[in-house]
């Protein structure tokens, strides 16, 4: 049976990623799980937390990071992930306590990557379909994850999401048809919240 949260153990998710930011920014003190934490989100899971800034009606990266694979509990993976990016992705400068006003939460909940598997490349197109999978692309040392909202918010089709990912891997955009690329996909589930500290809704991927 496949994993599935409910919408209040969602907004627990983004809560506390928030909480755990704030109070990390302040202190320098990371939470414990809380004792009303529901049973099922100690399942281990992949998860990534987004910190966007907002703009008017416009939002922009403040920060993204987590684990793509299921090897912490998901309570935890949202604690260490939600300090991650708000002080570690080395795309930003780490988060001030005074954005805190001015930036929205998300959570995405993964689901374990799968290889795809094809004769041909180009069959890669017909196995990953934009506004259900993400990513993982890898090649050597390299590897670029990109989330299932991802390709929806840029208006990318198939073909695109794969070459931005591999970008994002730090290979040239056509590595996904060369040999020795290896290809997963994955899908998640995805809260955000829609204002800052604002209510937390459940994100439609295929409207992202």
């Amino acid at each position: 049976m496949p994993f599935e949260l409910s919408d209040e153990e969602g907004k627990f998710l983004v809560k506390l990623a928030r909480n755990t930011a704030k109070t990390f920014l302040e202190t320098g003190k990371t939470l414990d799980p809380p004792t009303e934490t529901p049973k099922k989100l100690f399942e281990n899971c992949g998860v990534f937390v987004t910190i966007n800034s907002v703009h008017g009606k416009r939002k922009d990266l403040r920060g993204c990071i987590g684990y793509p694979y299921p090897n912490a509990p998901l309570v935890n993976a949202v604690i260490d992930n939600a300090i991650n990016a708000a002080t570690q992705d080395p795309r930003f400068e780490p988060l001030e306590k005074a954005e805190l006003d001015q930036v929205v939460f998300e959570v995405s909940v993964l689901t374990p990557p799968e290889p795809v598997d094809v004769e041909k490349p180009q069959e890669y197109l017909k196995q990953i379909k934009v506004g259900e999978h993400g990513l993982i692309v890898e090649k050597g040392g390299y590897k670029g994850l990109l989330l299932p909202q991802v390709p929806v918010e840029w208006g990318w089709c198939e073909e695109e999401f794969l070459c931005q990912c591999c970008v994002k891997a730090g290979l040239p955009p056509d590595s996904w048809l060369t040999k020795g690329t290896k290809i997963y996909r994955f899908s998640a589930i995805v809260f955000e919240e829609e204002t800052p500290n604002g209510e937390v809704k459940r994100k439609s991927l295929s409207e992202a």
